[in-house]
């Protein structure tokens, strides 16, 4: 058995905390949207949702100035010249190979603690979804400092949808995220690592 120490401290807190501000957000954000009274009130529902907002914001920026001077930026740098075979491979796995027992096509290393598929995704994600999901989140709470039409189209309208859009991708990914936590050598392996810091993998051979 080797055990890695891949999730410092300051990351293992800011995706706890990441989460419960993701997850509050999802819980007032679907009730105002579908007018779920009973899930949370209005009242309620938008004080917590525009403050959970401006709480993601600095946890994003914490993330970001985590990677760049924590060390775990590494993590998601690519190599382009072995992406496509390794994006292939790590998809042959997850949709046949993990469930007849296969061999892992990637194994977790101090330099190298995700597979192409969750690099692509978690960059994607992070500093594509998010910044969007931030920047439209700002935009609704100024809103009445924007125009009123964006080429022809109410600029509300506009922000709505994006940020609508935008939470159901990330919520997607959420769902996604959730399951992958269970694939690893048990299903219960990846969630201790993110709460001890230490990835623990049998050795090869």
């Amino acid at each position: 058995m080797t055990a890695l120490y891949l999730y410092p401290i300051w990351l293992r807190l800011w995706h706890w905390v990441n989460a419960l501000l993701f997850l509050t957000l999802i819980v007032t954000g679907v009730s105002m949207h579908y007018s779920l009274h009973w899930l949370v009130s209005f009242d309620t529902a938008v004080p917590v949702h525009n403050t959970c907002g401006v709480l993601l914001t600095f946890s994003w920026l914490a993330f970001v100035a985590g990677n760049i001077w924590g060390g775990n930026g590494k993590h998601y740098l690519i190599n382009i010249r072995t992406l496509p075979q390794a994006l292939i491979a790590q998809t042959r796995y997850y949709l046949h190979g993990i469930f007849v027992a296969a061999p892992h096509p990637f194994h977790v290393s101090a330099e190298h603690k995700l597979n192409a598929l969750q690099s692509l995704s978690y960059i994607g994600v992070m500093f594509g979804l998010m910044p969007i999901l931030i920047l439209s989140g700002w935009s609704f709470l100024f809103s009445t400092a924007l125009p009123e039409t964006l080429f022809g189209v109410g600029t509300v309208w506009i922000i709505a949808m994006v940020h609508l859009a935008t939470s159901w991708m990330l919520a997607l990914f959420l769902i996604v995220h959730v399951y992958i936590i269970t694939t690893g050598e048990t299903p219960t392996t990846n969630l201790k690592a993110m709460i001890t810091g230490w990835h623990k993998e049998r050795s090869s051979g």
